[in-house]
């Protein structure tokens, strides 16, 4: 009976009198799962259209809200039952997500904003990965991690031992808030105006506690910039705050620490976010992005999934409509201020490539942090046991996680920082800076995802292994391997983006290729170069390319420059011949 119910899916009315009575028996004994337990709330509509217009997926919603369906979630585990293709979408909010047709299994995404863990979390995720899933654990480009493969019978038991050990995965998928990112070294690194700690853990609670935040009209992406030496990336997100100084001026503004917002980013859809015109204190800071969530909410279109993004709301309203907006949300005034105001003070200093690899001081006195390269952000159980005890013996048993996939390790004492970049190495992860290796990023790919064209994660090792034999940059470049248009790499902002693509070859696997994208000072959506690169040529194509740009450049400059002094042909020229 259950091999038979492991293939349809199918529960007789036999089977469902028993899990009716077992469910019975486990509430009597006060058994709850806290982060998936269900909320009997009817469902209010707001969303202001007729039911007929709403896409698929809000239809869905409104049938079972995602939040209630944890019932059909452990029915389903107790006969290894795939979902049906509602499940899909709704066993999201309980960051699952079915991989079929790919794989039969689930990839489990937790939330774990800022990206901050502690060592006993990370033993217990290796665990739960040598255990439960395939032994790998991979860092999202959301200061994040996530495990692959598990099996409908195991995820009741994969999320209780989450939320054992203080972590999340509540609404890491669909149309929810993502994993809230920051400066990975926030509260230690000594270049930045404010620490914005405190910020993202208000936020992270006001999520997780807040029902109203889990039916969005699209998912939505928040990041925190604190300042700093290792950049949050924060104009590529729906939310950008970016802290300043106001110093005297005669604008009426009290000189101190504000946030510069900026809306609307999705680098997928090639649109950074936009200055929104406003500064805000500190303490209010919050209290203005909730604010906008409820505009989104209110706004967001959910008749269209392609227009859903909040990016289509700021267009449709205009930032002046956003503020008004807002403002309506809000018991105080929003604070105007023009970017190019001379009450907005400097920054001390740019924001560097790659520095979030190496060894760095600390602003504690003889403390240092040291960041580690994980390729591609793949590891296996093993490593992150290791990756645990490194930071229990050489640091405060505190490891972060960044958006470029890599790791860092804080509070290392002076005397200890030899022999903690030693083991990381032989654990391997190299604390070496690397002008072309500290930069490759890439998505899950084919392997596990159902969007993917190409495996990114395997073209991407074997193609910076290669190139680091082939090439010697003296200037730091970012290459970004994307599977699909999702665009989970944020290949538009790489010096170098590939986009995967099938094409007709053995492997049928390709690339497009884009040049010239960046971020913070240097933000620019690059531009396509080549079409249809199969992987097989991928080597030779990027070697010619960084090649070409090293024997043309002008001296010093960097390859995000000098692609954007050129035109598309004069590119073209430079990387061919």
């Amino acid at each position: 009976m259950v091999s038979q119910l492991s293939t349809t899916g199918d529960f007789s009315s036999e089977q469902k009198r028993y899990l009716e009575g077992f469910f019975a028996g486990v509430a009597a004994q006060g058994v709850t799962f806290g982060d998936v337990a269900g909320v009997s709330v009817k469902v209010e509509e707001k969303v202001g259209v007729n039911w007929e217009d709403l896409t698929k997926e809000e239809r869905i919603k409104r049938e079972l809200n995602p939040l209630d369906a944890t019932e059909e979630l452990i029915l389903k585990a107790r006969w290894n039952a795939k979902p049906e293709s509602e499940d899909v979408f709704r066993f999201k909010w309980n960051g699952l997500f079915w991989l079929n047709p790919v794989k039969d299994g689930y990839m489990c995404r937790l939330r774990i904003p800022g990206g901050v863990v502690k060592s006993f979390q990370l033993r217990e995720l290796a665990a739960i990965a040598r255990e439960l899933t395939t032994g790998y654990i991979q860092i999202t480009t959301r200061n994040n991690f996530q495990v692959r493969l598990i099996e409908p019978k195991d995820c009741p038991e994969v999320l209780r031992r989450i939320q054992g050990c203080g972590l999340h995965s509540r609404g890491a998928g669909a149309d929810n808030i993502r994993n809230i990112t920051m400066n990975p070294c926030a509260g230690y690194d000594p270049h930045e105006i404010t620490d914005v700690r405190p910020l993202v853990n208000e936020l992270g609670t006001l999520i997780i506690s807040g029902r109203e935040f889990y039916d969005l009209p699209r998912k939505f992406n928040i990041a925190y910039d604190g300042g700093g030496l290792i950049s949050s990336v924060e104009d590529t997100n729906d939310i950008g705050a970016s802290a300043v100084r106001i110093g005297e001026n005669a604008e009426g503004i009290d000189p101190g620490v504000y946030f510069r917002i900026a809306l609307g980013g999705v680098t997928g859809h090639q649109t950074f976010a936009s200055d929104w015109g406003v500064v805000v204190p500190e303490a209010k800071l919050n209290q203005v992005i909730v604010a906008l969530l409820r505009v989104f909410i209110e706004h967001g279109d959910r008749t269209n999934r392609k227009k859903a993004r909040f990016k289509y709301v700021v267009e449709a309203l205009g930032l002046e409509g956003v503020l008004m907006e807002t403002e309506k949300q809000l018991d105080f005034k929003l604070i105007r201020l023009a970017a190019d105001s001379t009450a907005q003070m400097p920054r001390e200093f740019s924001q560097q490539g790659h520095s979030h690899i190496g060894v760095y001081p600390q602003k504690q006195k003889s403390l240092f942090y040291l960041g580690a390269q994980v390729p591609v952000g793949q590891m296996t159980d093993k490593q992150l046991d290791r990756l645990a005890d490194i930071a229990d013996s050489y640091g405060t048993s505190e490891v972060r996680l960044t958006v470029w996939q890599n790791v860092i390790v804080p509070n290392v004492k002076e005397a200890f920082v030899g022999s903690a970049a030693k083991a990381l190495r032989k654990a391997g992860f190299p604390t070496e800076q690397s002008n072309l290796k500290s930069g490759f990023i890439a998505c899950t790919g084919s392997r596990y995802c159902k969007f993917a064209a190409t495996d990114t994660k395997g073209h991407a090792i074997a193609v910076m292994n290669a190139l680091d034999k082939r090439v010697v940059l003296d200037r730091p470049v970012n290459i970004h391997f994307t599977g699909c248009a999702h665009s989970c790499a944020q290949h538009f902002m790489g010096d170098i983006g590939l986009l995967g693509t099938k094409v007709k070859t053995a492997s049928g696997e390709g690339y497009h290729i884009t040049v010239g994208g960046g971020f913070g000072d240097n933000r620019k959506i690059g531009r396509q170069v080549f079409a249809g690169v199969p992987a097989e040529e991928l080597v030779e194509v990027l070697e010619a390319m960084l090649k070409g740009y090293q024997s043309r450049r002008q001296e010093g400059e960097s390859f995000h420059a000098f692609c954007n002094r050129h035109s598309v042909g004069q590119l073209q020229e430079a990387f061919v011949s």
